[in-house]
């Protein structure tokens, strides 16, 4: 977690990031999905309780996917998830490459 202060009136405010690390694993996914021409676009927030990549297939749409880090959840369910267009939830756990590995089943396609 990253602290900016002089934020808010003064007081210290944090923001929950993804670390370097973490963003190589989700950009190297992204960059997988674009060749496949699955994805276009993405955005990413940092909020207060938590950190948002959000993947578009068009930038004018809503997302398809969100992967999301709460790191308030790192002693229960695990702080990383995928979340899909919809809101459902279709991965959760501690370890980020194992959440997303939901996301790399979409590139594998039987060959006709």
């Amino acid at each position: 977690m990253q602290s900016f202060p002089g934020i808010a009136g003064g007081a210290a405010a944090s923001q929950v990031m993804f670390d370097r690390g973490e963003l190589s694993v989700i950009l190297a996914l992204y960059g997988r999905m674009v060749a496949a021409g699955e994805w276009r676009d993405y955005g990413i927030s940092s909020l207060r309780d938590c950190a948002v990549f959000s993947v578009f297939r068009r930038t004018a749409e809503n997302p398809l996917y969100r992967i999301e880090k709460h790191p308030r959840l790192r002693a229960r369910q695990g702080m990383y998830a995928v979340v899909g267009m919809d809101g459902q939830i279709l991965k959760r756990g501690h370890d980020l490459r194992a959440v997303l590995r939901v996301l790399e089943r979409k590139l594998i396609r039987p060959v006709e």
